[in-house]
């Protein structure tokens, strides 16, 4: 499309709206940037909540520094006193927008390692691991390991593989460890253990910080990564981004109503309706597609983009110009061809059917219609030898004089008798003197004698007589069948041969080529 059309600075008036036309812009980049956010959340939430970055190939991990705030823990029971939860200042904001949670299951057994580590501080490893308050949470901690396994709570929000990447974690640090393989649960159980039957103290006062350190950094990140998703009555996950968008759709709309109200009244041949249409491109600005179909809203790239080029903040010209050169090399070839075929045919079909025939008939049989009693033939004749003796001939006389020198010199030159008689002493400058006089009297004579014969009446009537006279008797002449039939053939072999000649040289040439030329040539008119 061409960009010109939606262009609102093409005048010094519409200049004076640029400030207005750069805040819609920036309005709707904002817009499109939430729109953005909102789509790629959920599945981009564990960046946005660990701001970890995992490079592909080598699966190294850059952190990202984020705020982190207090956020409270929308997971408890609403009768007990309110906790919080350490969280990236941006899951804390938007995941209520989403509906998002803490899922209770996984943020209990976090809550229990947590308990763990906190007595485990108040009195000291040697006491503490053999106390029964730790020895309590232990066995807590191994219950809710088998039923995390058991009951899967990643499973609700498709993050079943984060559970099965816990399992094979914690498979192979404890099986490193001991030098055996074992189940998941058994590896839970005998991770969270002091005084297990077949591997005894594998918690200990020498190992408890090396193995929770190891938790904290491997698995513990993996299962804050899980939530739930609370669904709305529709049955779908709950999804207010509505609230988010409302306001930019209602801006947007009434920008919409206002602009092509003032479009149709500045052009009057448009209705309000028809300016609507002009700017059909800002209808997926205003449609509330956040409530509906939420991934539509990407619609809003194009009028994004238009707008953006309006205001003056990005140029798009280049662009537009390659897109349509690009198109236009793709099918210039093609549609060059059909046309010049289909012409050649329509011209073949006419000569075939004997249209030229026809013509010719009708041409010296029907009544010539006369619209202004003027003679346009004669008229126009009369004025094109009139500018021709006037106008053109006194200007070029001098240079037809030379070339009629020239000639007579060159022609004389080769005469051996010429050549002896300008050697001859006291005569070498009169041929010369002859020559020139000649030449002045040759063409001051053609110059009269065509004066003389335009301003003689005679010598029109004979000169539109001879023209008519022409033209009857040829076509007379090519009326006779035998002859008419034979032109024909050979107009249309003719015409056989260029279109077949014309395509195969047409697809050998490169539009592509062409098209680079073009742009040189317009680059060279630009600079001069």
């Amino acid at each position: 499309m061409s960009l010109e059309k939606y262009t609102p600075l093409r005048s010094g008036k519409r200049r004076k709206n640029l400030g207005f036309e750069r805040f819609m812009a920036i309005a709707a980049t904002v817009n499109l940037a939430l729109v953005i956010f909102d789509l790629t959340y959920v599945p981009w939430r564990n960046f946005w909540l660990q701001s970890n970055l995992v490079i592909p190939i080598t699966r190294q991990k850059i952190h990202i520094p984020t705020p982190v705030v207090d956020c409270p823990n929308r997971s408890i029971d609403p009768n007990q006193p309110p906790q919080t939860i350490r969280q990236s200042w941006i899951t804390c904001v938007y995941d209520p927008v989403k509906g998002i949670e803490p899922n209770r299951d996984t943020q209990t057994y976090l809550s229990t390692v947590a308990q763990l580590e906190q007595q485990l501080t108040q009195k000291g490893l040697a006491l503490g691991l053999k106390s029964p308050e730790v020895q309590q949470l232990l066995a807590t901690l191994r219950q809710q390991s088998q039923e995390m396994i058991t009951l899967n709570p990643f499973e609700a929000v498709g993050k079943s593989g984060t559970l099965e990447k816990i399992k094979r974690e914690m498979r192979n640090r404890v099986g490193d460890r001991i030098k055996g393989r074992l189940s998941s649960v058994e590896a839970f159980n005998l991770f969270w253990s002091t005084d297990n039957t077949r591997y005894p103290n594998y918690l200990s006062p020498t190992t408890w910080n090396q193995e929770i350190t190891w938790f904290n950094a491997r698995i513990k990140p993996l299962i804050e990564t899980n939530y739930y998703r609370t669904v709305g009555e529709n049955g779908e996950p709950t999804n207010e981004f509505w609230l988010l968008d409302a306001p930019f759709v209602t801006l947007f709309l009434l920008e919409f109503l206002a602009r092509t109200l003032y479009i149709s009244r500045r052009y009057r041949s448009l209705t309000w309706l028809d300016a609507m249409i002009w700017r059909w491109y800002d209808v997926p600005m205003f449609l509330p597609f956040s409530i509906f179909a939420p991934v539509l809203a990407l619609t809003r790239i194009l009028p994004t983009t238009l707008r953006l080029h309006c205001a003056e903040i990005i140029d798009l010209h280049t662009i537009n110009e390659r897109a349509r050169e690009g198109f236009v090399a793709a099918i210039a070839e093609e549609m060059t061809e059909v046309v010049i075929v289909q012409v050649v045919n329509q011209i073949q079909g006419a000569i075939m059917r004997g249209d030229v025939s026809e013509f010719l008939q009708r041409t010296t049989s029907r009544r010539y219609i006369d619209i202004n009693n003027i003679n346009e033939i004669e008229v126009l004749s009369k004025h094109l030898v009139q500018l021709v003796v006037y106008q053109v001939f006194p200007k070029v006389q001098p240079d037809l004089e030379k070339l009629v020198r020239h000639s007579i010199d060159g022609v004389l030159g080769q005469s051996p008798a010429y050549r002896s008689l300008t050697a001859l002493p006291g005569v070498g400058t009169l041929p010369g003197q002859l020559t020139e006089r000649l030449v002045a009297d040759v063409t001051q004579l053609l110059y009269n004698s065509l004066k003389t014969l335009l301003d003689d009446p005679k010598t029109t009537e004979l000169t539109v007589r001879l023209v008519q006279n022409f033209t009857n008797s040829f076509i007379s002449e090519a009326k006779q069948k035998q002859e008419l039939e034979e032109i024909e053939v050979l107009l249309s072999d003719l015409l056989e041969e260029i279109k077949i000649n014309y395509v195969q040289r047409l697809t050998e040439e490169d539009a592509t080529l062409i098209l680079d030329e073009t742009r040189q040539l317009k680059r060279r008119s630009r600079d001069s």
